[in-house]
C-alpha cells in the first residue's frame, strides 16, 4: 500500500501565503467598494461615519464566524479594517481629554481604530468645543468609572452644550505602577490622576506606605514627569511605560479588579437605531409631593428599564436636583416617545442627550 505524503511546514507556509494574497486583494477590493460609497455620500450630503453600520458588520460577522479565528480578535481586525477604509473616504479628527497615552486616548484607539487623526485637548470643555466649532468631528471623554462614580465635568458640559451622544465605549481599566528603573526600592514619591490614586489606595498603602503620594492632571502627565526624575512613580496605562521610556514595577495595582470605566463619543448628530440602543436624558423635576414616583411612572408602566439614574444639584436653586438617566431604547422608539413625553409635563427642564447603540464587549486598558 503506497505510503501516504505528509505535508511539510514549507507546504503549509506556501498556502499561507497564498491565503495572504488573497486577502489583500479582497481587502484592495473592499477599499475600492469604500471609496464609491464615499463618493455616494458627497452626492447625497449623508454623514461619512455612521456608528450603528459598524456595530452591524461586527455583530454579523461574529455570528456567522465558526472559527478557529476568536471572535475578539476578529473585531479588532475589522475595527482597523473599517478605520482604514473610512480614512480613505476622509480622514476622520476625534479630539479626546488629553494627554496622548492616558485612557481615554486608548478608548478612542478601541471605537475609532487606529487610522483616526487624535487631537488630545486639555480639558474637558475644550473636548466640546472643538467638535462643536467642526475642527474635529467627534469627541470622547470619561463619564464614569464602577469605582470612582460619574464625571460630573462632562455631565455639566452635556447639561449645556448642543452636541449629542452618538455612542459609547467601556474600557477595562488596569494600572501599572512604573518608574526609570523598575526596581520598588528607589521610589520616594507616586503621582498619577486622582482617579487611579484613589483606585489604587489600599495597593499603596501595602507595598509603598512611605511613599509621598500627590496627584497630577493626567495619567500620561505622571509617566513624562517619572521619566525625569529616578526618585518618582507614576500610576498609568501600560502604554505610557512604552511611551515614556518607563519600566513597569508592578501591574494590576487596583483594588477593585472589576475597574471599568465608560467613555462617551460626543458629535452633531444623532445615531440611528439599531435594535440594540441605549437613550440618556437630563431633566429637571418641579418640586412637589411624588416626584420620585412621578419620574419613574413613565418608564415603568412602559416596562422601560433604567440602567441608571445619577442625581445633580442644580447651580441655580439650593436643595434642587436635575437628574441624568439613561434607558434601554432608542428615542424614535414609540414607547421611549411616549414615555418622554409623560415625562416633560412633570419636568421644569428635559434634554435628549443622545441615542446609540449600547457597547458589548468592554476593552482591557
Amino acid at each position: 500500500m503506497p505510503r501516504r505524503k505528509t505535508t511539510t511546514i514549507k507546504d503549509l507556509r506556501r498556502r499561507i501565503d497564498a491565503v495572504d494574497l488573497e486577502i489583500l486583494r479582497l481587502l484592495n477590493e473592499r477599499a475600492a467598494l469604500v471609496i464609491e460609497v464615499g463618493k455616494t455620500k458627497v452626492r447625497e450630503n449623508s454623514d461619512f461615519y455612521v456608528p450603528e453600520r459598524e456595530r452591524e458588520v461586527l455583530k454579523r460577522l461574529t455570528e456567522s464566524n465558526k472559527g478557529p479565528f476568536p471572535n475578539d480578535a476578529l473585531k479588532n481586525v475589522y475595527r482597523e479594517i473599517m478605520s482604514a477604509s473610512l480614512s480613505l473616504e476622509r480622514p476622520i479628527r476625534i479630539a479626546f481629554l488629553g494627554p496622548s497615552a492616558t485612557f481615554t486616548h486608548q478608548a478612542c484607539m478601541q471605537h475609532f481604530g487606529l487610522s483616526g487623526e487624535f487631537v488630545p485637548k486639555k480639558d474637558i470643555a475644550d473636548v466640546f468645543d472643538e467638535v462643536e466649532k467642526g475642527r474635529a468631528d467627534f469627541g470622547v471623554v470619561p463619564i464614569e468609572n464602577t469605582t470612582e462614580g460619574v464625571v460630573s465635568h462632562t455631565l455639566d458640559m452635556l447639561a449645556s452644550s448642543g452636541l449629542k451622544i452618538c455612542a459609547e465605549v467601556m474600557l477595562e481599566i488596569s494600572l501599572s505602577l512604573m518608574n526609570k528603573t523598575g526596581k520598588v526600592n528607589d521610589i520616594a514619591k507616586v503621582c498619577s490622576h486622582p482617579n487611579p490614586l484613589a483606585q489604587s489606595r489600599n495597593w499603596l498603602k501595602n507595598n509603598l506606605p512611605n511613599a509621598a503620594v500627590f496627584d497630577v492632571s493626567s495619567t500620561a502627565m505622571a509617566a513624562r514627569m517619572a521619566s525625569e526624575d529616578p526618585a518618582l512613580a507614576a500610576i498609568a496605562s501600560a502604554a505610557a511605560a512604552s511611551l515614556y521610556d518607563l519600566r513597569v514595577v508592578e501591574k494590576s495595582i487596583e483594588d477593585n479588579a472589576n475597574n471599568f470605566t465608560r467613555f462617551l463619543v460626543i458629535g452633531r448628530h444623532t445615531a440611528k437605531k439599531t435594535g440594540f440602543d441605549k437613550t440618556s436624558l437630563m431633566f429637571a423635576i418641579k418640586d412637589a409631593p411624588g416626584t420620585l414616583y412621578n419620574m419613574l411612572k413613565p418608564f415603568a408602566k412602559r416596562r422601560i428599564n433604567l440602567t441608571k439614574i445619577e442625581s445633580r444639584p442644580l447651580k441655580t436653586k439650593a436643595w434642587e436636583y436635575s437628574f441624568f438617566v439613561d434607558l434601554d431604547g432608542h428615542i424614535t422608539d414609540k414607547k421611549v416617545v411616549d414615555a418622554v413625553e409623560e415625562l416633560r409635563e412633570s419636568c421644569s427642564f428635559l434634554k435628549v442627550l443622545g441615542s446609540y447603540p449600547k457597547t458589548q464587549y468592554p476593552a482591557r486598558g
